[in-house]
């Protein structure tokens, strides 16, 4: 499991200390959707980032699946993020020169596996998304919930053992928007832990719990679906 204890992170300026995440302690088990909500500057996204091994809490230890990857180098994070971490961003984050398969194949670069086996990876990737019949496209041929499906399908193409998602609906219209969610949710059944910030009630009540945070804390958590 993921498991947070008592995390806290200040940005510092030569004339302002801003605290992110004040105290925050949770734990999210293995193959669990959990939605993350609460107004703009309340810490989503530096909570997203430190589960992501994007950055480094102030304070507190953060445990990934029993390991404490505070006491970890930064190359040590740098191993443990790629080859366990997928990332959706609501802009997509596509490479505009790169084909769609290029772009899921960028997350198997640095894996050392041969090329045969980076190919039968992609395609079945882009087929679990549904978008095969889209993989020699540029991004700028596809539309915006194509372009998701592009970025869902980089984001397990690498088999993590967690998918972070920031707000991986808010480009796109409902019917997109609907398509991912069934995408994330059977993520999650499979197994993979799922931990995505939204501003949708909607969406949010299709994970399985809701954290709530404000100016840095957690100040509640639903559960929602069985």
């Amino acid at each position: 499991m993921l498991k947070l204890e008592q995390i806290g992170k200040v940005y510092r300026t030569t004339e302002v200390e801003t605290q992110a995440l004040n105290d925050v302690s949770l734990g999210i088990d293995a193959g669990e959707f959990v939605a993350v909500m609460g107004p703009s500057g309340c810490g989503k996204s530096t909570l997203l980032n430190i589960l992501g091994l994007l950055d480094s809490p102030s304070s507190g230890h953060y445990s990934f699946f029993g390991q404490d990857v505070t006491t970890l180098s930064e190359s040590e994070l740098t191993r443990l993020r790629r080859d366990s971490i997928g990332f959706v961003f609501q802009s997509f984050n596509l490479i505009d020169d790169l084909s769609v398969a290029e772009n899921v194949e960028v997350a198997l670069l640095y894996r050392n596996l041969p090329a045969r086996e980076r190919r039968e990876r992609v395609a079945a990737a882009l087929e679990r998304v549904g978008i095969s019949h889209r993989a020699r496209h540029l991004p700028q041929q596809l539309s915006g919930g194509q372009q998701q499906r592009v970025a869902v399908a980089r984001a397990l193409v690498s088999a993590p053992r967690v998918i972070l998602a920031d707000e991986p609906t808010g480009n796109l219209d409902t019917a997109n928007g609907n398509a991912v969610m069934d995408m994330l949710i059977d993520v999650a059944k499979s197994g993979t832990t799922v931990v995505m910030v939204t501003h949708s009630l909607t969406y949010a009540a299709l994970a399985q719990r809701t954290i709530k945070l404000l100016d840095g804390r957690v100040v509640s958590e639903t559960q929602l679906a069985a």
